[in-house]
């Protein structure tokens, strides 16, 4: 009879594999969707036998597909997602990921879309301060003023045109009311791909945000950290991009999204 601690340390265990497939899998990301055996084994931090070993079986199974000496997430894999999440509405699917950027950052999270020549809170995740900015669901926002819009205006061409046209109303003494100021801060947003600002659409308030892509790379929305600049300075907010952009890729990744081919401007 073989223990349960010669099977745990029995390479060929199952979980064992499992665990080293999963491994493999995570490596790859929206940011990162082609990956080289040597790049797959420095993430997974595997010997090179097992990497080669696993990674060939999984193009033999499709959950792998390679292209020249790279590899790719095999659409095997995008097959069975799908109906993980078909029926289910886009704010059900995203709500847990903005409670936990909520909680990570003690601030209130939302998610933007763009409505006509509006910007509208579908979304959000209230902090649990007593100091906070007000918002809810349903909110109307213009799009020239804060992070949210400058994001929805960098990946919506037909959109950013007529906002451009139309008039910026001054909200705050750092509202951007030139067309060429915006549409920079806008190309700015596109390169780096996330916004960061400061007292646009009140004085006292700092947000910062990311955009979420579908399946064919079109924009979906944003999704926004944003609370009082006394507690969220610019500092503050630069610290938390990295937070920002790893909710929006997995926003993009649970929708069956993509990031778009041509990320800058």
């Amino acid at each position: 009879m073989v223990s349960s601690d010669a099977g745990r340390s029995n390479p060929n265990n199952p979980l064992l594999v499992l665990g080293k497939i999963t491994a493999i899998l995570d490596a790859f990301s929206l940011s990162r969707p082609t990956l080289t055996l040597g790049e797959i084994r420095e993430a997974t931090s595997m010997p090179t036998s097992t990497v080669q070993r696993l990674v060939t079986n999984l193009v033999a199974q499709g959950l792998l597909d390679r292209e020249e000496d790279a590899f790719r997430i095999g659409m095997k894999l995008a097959y069975w997602a799908a109906p993980a999440t078909r029926g289910v509405p886009m704010v059900d699917l995203f709500m847990p990921l903005l409670k936990e950027l909520r909680d990570r950052t003690g601030e209130t999270v939302c998610f933007f879309r763009a409505e006509q020549t509006y910007r509208v809170c579908v979304a959000m995740a209230e902090t649990h301060h007593a100091l906070r900015r007000e918002m809810h669901v349903g909110k109307i926002l213009p799009l020239h003023a804060g992070s949210p819009g400058q994001v929805l205006l960098a990946w919506n061409a037909e959109l950013r045109e007529r906002t451009l046209a139309g008039p910026l109303t001054m909200l705050t003494e750092n509202t951007i009311t030139d067309p060429a100021e915006l549409l920079a801060a806008v190309e700015q947003t596109r390169r780096n791909g996330f916004s960061i600002t400061v007292g646009q659409r009140d004085d006292a308030a700092s947000g910062l945000s990311a955009p979420v892509f579908d399946s064919v790379g079109a924009l979906v929305g944003a999704v926004l950290i944003s609370g009082p600049t006394l507690r969220m300075p610019y500092e503050v907010c630069e610290g938390w991009v990295e937070e920002l952009l790893s909710t929006a890729e997995r926003m993009t990744r649970l929708y069956g999204g993509r990031f778009p081919d041509e990320i800058s401007a």
